[in-house]
């Protein structure tokens, strides 16, 4: 069942998207895929809409639905809105941006040994982790003018996430062991998006 705090932020995602594409015009808005989630087999689409001269709302989404195999999970969907300030004209050159983060996750099974930035992300090799993930961020990117309706945009950001889970014996198993929550401080953002302009 869906926690009241995720159905108010659908809702208001859909208010924003919703508004913003009923006064759209030629070359004020984008579609864009991250390749970086394409390189992980991770659904994308991202949307972003011209609000003013040299701002505009970028909504990007992303599902990744598969099992690698019947022990290994890496299961999520992720949305992130984000306002973005571009230093010259919108849709080119540098750009900041702040954004909101909210998905799902169920992963495990994943036989590694990282550790990164505070994270031991080797327990995902004996366990699994399913649950949530709402979160905000800041951001740096550059978007190259490939052509007239075409762009590369590079885009790194940071900031904080809370994760509220349940934990689960192996990658596999049903058996619930234990939950958790974590505060998470690190990257939040990681894009080499193909963008098209219309």
């Amino acid at each position: 069942m869906m926690k009241p705090k995720f159905r108010f932020f659908l809702l208001l995602l859909c208010f924003i998207v919703g508004g913003g594409f009923s006064h759209v015009s030629a070359q004020d808005w984008a579609i864009k895929t991250n390749v970086v989630y394409d390189a992980t087999a991770t659904v994308n689409l991202g949307v972003e809409i011209g609000l003013a001269k040299r701002w505009t709302l970028d909504v990007s989404g992303n599902f990744n639905g598969w099992s690698r195999n019947e022990s290994t999970k890496w299961k999520h969907w992720l949305v992130q809105p984000e306002a973005r300030y571009w230093f010259c004209d919108r849709f080119s050159r540098h750009f900041i941006g702040v954004h909101a983060l909210t998905g799902a996750f169920n992963v495990g099974g994943i036989n590694n040994n990282i550790s990164f930035l505070g994270s031991d992300f080797s327990v995902l090799s004996t366990r699994r982790y399913q649950g949530y993930a709402y979160g905000a961020g800041v951001a740096y990117g550059f978007a190259f003018m490939l052509s007239e309706h075409l762009n590369l945009e590079l885009e790194v950001g940071a900031g904080y996430a809370y994760l509220d889970y349940d934990i689960f014996d192996c990658g596999y198993c049903g058996r619930r062991i234990g939950e958790g929550a974590r505060h998470y401080f690190g990257p939040t953002k990681a894009a080499i998006n193909l963008v098209y302009l219309f």
